[in-house]
């Protein structure tokens, strides 16, 4: 596979192709799936063009970005995740969407648990962080399975609150 990064058990995981628009589009682009990204609204294709262009600026920048999952057992992408720094803040962040199609098999939480891996073995990030809506119960039993904990709740200056979950890589013996 190009450019993969890591896999899973049922998973591939690898780097964005410009021939990824219109899977981009069919999950961000989904408003249902979106309702908890950001203000809610699914993005553009012109955002998606420009995110396309964001990412291949974080390989380069960094060496990881978003990437897009695939299943082992059959062609096609069903989603995204990654390790991203919005607005350049300091700490990694994890992110991930996925084809609502494929909510409720364990895909998001095996692919996160690979993201974490990934991101401490290879880029030594000892830290990462995930936001999400108070609400999103789903997301927040994703990121407690992958091994994430529970941080601090996060008044936003809209009224909105925003669950911290946080993730640091134990000590290795020496």
């Amino acid at each position: 596979m190009v450019d993969l990064v890591f896999e899973t058990e049922r998973l591939l995981v690898r780097r964005w192709q410009d021939s990824d628009l219109l899977d981009l589009m069919a999950v961000y682009g989904d408003a249902d799936a979106m309702k908890w990204v950001d203000g809610g609204e699914p993005i553009t294709e012109d955002e998606c063009l420009r995110w396309l262009e964001v990412t291949n600026l974080n390989y380069e920048k960094r060496g990881y970005g978003m990437f897009a999952v695939e299943l082992k057992s059959e062609p096609g992408v069903i989603g995204f995740c990654g390790i991203v720094h919005p607005g350049d803040q300091k700490e990694a962040e994890v992110k991930y969407a996925y084809l609502r199609c494929i909510w409720g098999q364990g895909i998001a939480t095996e692919a996160l648990v690979g993201l974490i891996r990934y991101g401490v073995q290879e880029h030594g990030i000892r830290y990462m962080m995930a936001t999400t809506a108070s609400e999103n119960t789903a997301s927040h039993r994703v990121l407690e399975k992958a091994g994430m904990s529970r941080g601090e709740l996060r008044a936003e200056d809209d009224g909105c609150h925003t669950q911290i979950f946080e993730y640091t890589a134990p000590c290795t013996a020496a």
